[in-house]
């Protein structure tokens, strides 16, 4: 999970020129995200408040004259052709980086976008199943990549919902919108308080004296085999059941009850969700004033809630919170969609490093697991540049 732009420029210029001759015309990146709170509520109409990570997807690309696509992986070591004018899924029901890229072209297309093709060579630094939207980057980096060719205007919110609906009807997997949108519109130094009903946005200042850390578990999870969807469908039904249009319509008043026929698990995602959104509002008032003894009561909250009522966290995933609320995390929580993957802390900029020592000290104590740790600060969302400018 390491940074370094120049490294990253270098490597898809190169590839690009020793896969297809010459140099490429732009170089387009997308972000990874942490989500500091608000977990499984953007697909409830809830709120979230993520932030652009520095890991990007990165790619070297080049138009062509026809309405073919070529995409070499550094990653993967494959190359991805196809006709934009032809597009397949994938037969296989697990789905590989090129259907994600497919997927954009296709979605892109039914929103009535003349696509042109291109060539390019991507690279990640945002990892797989690390609960960081490796996905949500690819989408949206392709997504700049055909917006720069096909003299389609760059609007984040357009291109967040896009994304989205490849992610939803092309992949399969039903999250909400929160990836795409933090990847395609964060902002340097801030947090992103996302509405996921109207999409409004509003940048929450990340306080100069903290730091934010992601811990990673090293323990993977594929949330389109795992149990996202039933979750979602939990939500649903939940919904349903109290008679609204999404949970959130609902709040901690209306949930302290269990409606007769709902069942205890979807109760408890109800529960989750609503109380979730309040934990969210909360931190937009917390955080810009330097409440440190709020904020950590909302992580602790929002990972307890995530374990006990929505059941998506891990063995690992407690034990990386529960070191780095020992180490001296202003506050820590899971983050991303559960399973498996990384928590997120935050912590005192002036003793960032002592407390990633003994964050991982503390978790491979409890687990025998070799953890890995990274501090970032918030980064702008997609971005495009000519080559050699």
């Amino acid at each position: 999970m390491s940074h370094d732009p120049e490294s990253a420029t270098a490597a898809v210029v190169g590839a690009f020129g020793s896969r297809f001759g010459g140099s490429p015309d732009a170089i387009v990146r997308a972000p990874g995200r942490v989500n500091l709170i608000g977990e499984h509520t953007d697909y409830n109409d809830g709120y979230v408040l993520p932030l652009a990570i520095e890991p990007s997807i990165w790619i070297a690309l080049r138009p062509r004259s026809d309405r073919i696509v070529r995409v070499w992986s550094i990653d993967f070591q494959e190359l991805l052709e196809f006709q934009l004018d032809s597009l397949t899924r994938s037969p296989t029901p697990t789905h590989g980086w090129g259907e994600y890229v497919k997927g954009v072209a296709w979605a892109l297309g039914e929103r009535g976008f003349r696509l042109n093709g291109w060539e390019g060579a991507a690279s990640g630094e945002v990892p797989i199943g690390a609960g960081l939207s490796s996905s949500a980057a690819i989408e949206v980096a392709v997504a700049r990549a055909f917006c720069d060719v096909s003299d389609v205007s760059w609007d984040p919110t357009t291109i967040a919902r896009i994304a989205q609906r490849a992610e939803n009807d092309w992949i399969g997997l039903q999250s909400g919108i929160m990836d795409q949108l933090a990847s395609a519109a964060g902002r340097r130094g801030h947090a992103i308080l996302i509405d996921c009903r109207s999409l409004e946005l509003h940048s929450i200042a990340i306080p100069a004296s903290l730091r934010v850390v992601v811990l990673d578990t090293t323990t993977r999870r594929d949330l389109a085999t795992s149990a996202y969807n039933e979750r979602r469908q939990e939500c649903e039904a939940a919904a349903r059941a109290y008679g609204v249009a999404s949970l959130r319509d609902l709040d901690a008043a209306n949930v302290a009850s269990r409606p007769g026929g709902l069942s205890d698990a979807a109760f408890r995602r109800a529960r989750h969700v609503v109380l979730e959104n309040a934990r969210v509002l909360d931190m937009t008032i917390a955080l810009p004033a330097s409440d440190f003894a709020r904020i950590a009561g909302l992580m602790d909250e929002s990972h307890r809630s995530l374990r006990d009522d929505f059941d998506v966290s891990s063995p690992a995933l407690d034990a990386m919170v529960s070191a780095a609320q020992g180490a001296g995390s202003v506050g820590a929580r899971m983050t991303g969609g559960g399973f498996g993957g990384c928590a997120v802390a935050l912590v005192d900029a002036n003793g960032a490093p002592e407390f990633v020592s003994r964050t991982l000290q503390r978790y491979k104590a409890a687990t025998g697991i070799d953890g890995r740790a990274h501090i970032w600060r918030a980064a702008d969302g997609a971005t495009s540049r000519k080559w050699g400018s």
